[in-house]
C-alpha cells in the first residue's frame, strides 16, 4: 500500500477582531513538531465496520499519544475549569480537539489569560512528560512517577514530507476559519536545553475554527469523529482520493472565456478588474483553461450534459429537471457548479438516485484537500468527480463570489461537456 503523507495544517491563524479570553466554541488542531514527526498512534479496523463496532477504524495510540490524551482530557479542565472537551481525536501526527469555553478564561491563580495561554500550557505539559518518556530529561512525569519507558520502546519516528499550509472550510468544514495576528497567539516556546538538544513534542502554533451555527457545531463534531475513518478510506484508494493536478484540460482559451463574460455579464458586472482577478487565478496549460480533480477521472469519458439554470428559464424548469433525468438514466452525467437552487436541487435528484455527477468547486484545491464526509464516500464510490478551474485561495467568512465568477464556472461547464446549456430545450 502507498505511504499516506501525514496531514499539515496552518498553524499562524486568528481573527485579529475576536476576544479569545471570553465563552465560545474552539476547534482546535495541533500538529507535531518535526519534518519526521513522532507517532501518536496508527490507524486500524475496518471500513466495512459501522461506527459502533470495536473493529471500526480507530487510532491504536502509542504510549505518546496516551499520554496527550490523558493531558489533554485531565489538565486543562484541571486548570481551567471554564473549558470543556466536547469531542476529540488524536491522529497519528496530529490532533483535533472542540472546546467551549463557558465563562471569560481566567488562571487558577485568578489572572484573566486566553486562549494562546491555555494551548500553551497544555503543551508545556506534554512536552514535559514526553522528554521524560523518550530520555531526553531525567525528571520525572507530571505525576511526579517515573516512566519505565526508554526511548526504543515508546518513539517510533513517521516518514513524510515537508509542511505544506491547508485551510480554508473544504479542510474543516461546518465553521469559520479565521486569519491574522492576534493576542491569543502562542507564545513561541524556545527550550532552554543546554547541551540536551531536547525538541517540544508539538510544533509552534495551532490553528482554530469557530462553529457559528448548531448546524456547523454538528458537522465538526461529525469531521473530528470521522478522521480515523477518512484517513483509512484515503489510504486505500490513493489514485482516487488525492487531487490530480492539471488532471484535465478544456479546450477554452482566457481570451474566450473573457468574451463570453462581456456577452453574458452586465457592463457593470464585467469590469477589467473583475475580468483580470478571474483571469489570474485560472489554472492554464499550453494556453488552454485546465481543471484539478479530485475523484474517478473515468466519469469524464461518459457523456457529459451541463446543468445551469437561467433565471428567464424558470418557468421551465420542470421540463429541465426531466430532461437531466432522462438523460442520467440512458447514462449521462450531469455538470453543474451547483449556484443557483434550481442547478442544487436538480443535481441533489441525481445523487438520491444513485447518478453519478461532476461538480464544479468554487475554490481551487489546497495541497492536503480533504472534502466534506459525504463528499469523500461519494468520491470512493464514484459517485462524485470534483473539478476546478482556480488557483486555491484564503477566503475569508464573508467573502462571497462576484456574478463574473459565477457566469465563469458556467462557461467552464459548458466546455467540459463540449455542449451549450441549452440542450434540454432540444427534442431528440
Amino acid at each position: 500500500m502507498e505511504k499516506y503523507h501525514p496531514t499539515r495544517h496552518n498553524m499562524q491563524r486568528r481573527m485579529t477582531t475576536h476576544n479569545y479570553a471570553l465563552p465560545g466554541t474552539y476547534h482546535i488542531t495541533l500538529h507535531v513538531a518535526g519534518e519526521m514527526g513522532q507517532s501518536l498512534g496508527q490507524i486500524q479496523g475496518s471500513l466495512e465496520q459501522p461506527d459502533e463496532s470495536p473493529n471500526a477504524p480507530h487510532v491504536a495510540m502509542t504510549p505518546v499519544g496516551n499520554m496527550v490524551r490523558e493531558e489533554l482530557l485531565t489538565s486543562i479542565t484541571k486548570h481551567y475549569p471554564m473549558i470543556n472537551i466536547d469531542t476529540f481525536v488524536i491522529m497519528p501526527e496530529h490532533l483535533h480537539a472542540l472546546l467551549q469555553v463557558t465563562a471569560p478564561i481566567v488562571s487558577s491563580t485568578g489572572r484573566p489569560t486566553h486562549l494562546g495561554q491555555v494551548i500553551a500550557g497544555f503543551k508545556k505539559g506534554c512536552n514535559r512528560r514526553y522528554w521524560a518518556m523518550t530520555g531526553q530529561d531525567a525528571t520525572a512525569n507530571s505525576a511526579g512517577k517515573p516512566l519505565n519507558t526508554t526511548p526504543s520502546t515508546t518513539s517510533r519516528v513517521l516518514g513524510g514530507s515537508p509542511a505544506q499550509s491547508v485551510s480554508g472550510a473544504s479542510q474543516v468544514p461546518g465553521g469559520s476559519r479565521v486569519s491574522g495576528g492576534s493576542p491569543a497567539r502562542e507564545a513561541k516556546h524556545v527550550p532552554s536545553n543546554g547541551t540536551t538538544g531536547r525538541r517540544p513534542l508539538f510544533a509552534y502554533g495551532y490553528c482554530d475554527v469557530q462553529p457559528i451555527t448548531p448546524e456547523q457545531l454538528a458537522t465538526q463534531r461529525t469531521y473530528i469523529k470521522g478522521n480515523p475513518r477518512s484517513r483509512l478510506l484515503r489510504s486505500r484508494q490513493r489514485a482516487t482520493l488525492t487531487a490530480c493536478r492539471y488532471g484535465y484540460t478544456t479546450a477554452l482559451t482566457p481570451s474566450a472565456l473573457r468574451g463570453f463574460l462581456q456577452r453574458e455579464c452586465l457592463q457593470k458586472h464585467a469590469t477589467p478588474d473583475a475580468l483580470s482577478a478571474i483571469e489570474c487565478r485560472l489554472l492554464l496549460a499550453d494556453g488552454k483553461i485546465a481543471l484539478d480533480t479530485y475523484g474517478n477521472r473515468k466519469l469524464l469519458n461518459s457523456k457529459l450534459l451541463p446543468v445551469v439554470c437561467h433565471r428567464q428559464d424558470k418557468p421551465l424548469f420542470a421540463q429541465q429537471k426531466a430532461r437531466c433525468m432522462e438523460e442520467a438514466v440512458n447514462g449521462a452525467i450531469m455538470v453543474s457548479a451547483r449556484i443557483s437552487a434550481g442547478e442544487q436541487e436538480i443535481m441533489n435528484e441525481m445523487v438520491n438516485h444513485g447518478f453519478p455527477v461532476i461538480i464544479i468547486a468554487d475554490n481551487g484545491f489546497p495541497e492536503r484537500y480533504h472534502p466534506s464526509a459525504v463528499r469523500l464516500d461519494q468520491c470512493a464510490t464514484d459517485q462524485l468527480l470534483l473539478v476546478t478551474p482556480w488557483q486555491y485561495q484564503y477566503r475569508g467568512k464573508n467573502e462571497q463570489v462576484t456574478i463574473p465568477f459565477c457566469k465563469a464556472m458556467n462557461c467552464v461547464a459548458q466546455a467540459l461537456c463540449r455542449q451549450k446549456d441549452d440542450w434540454w430545450k432540444n427534442s431528440e
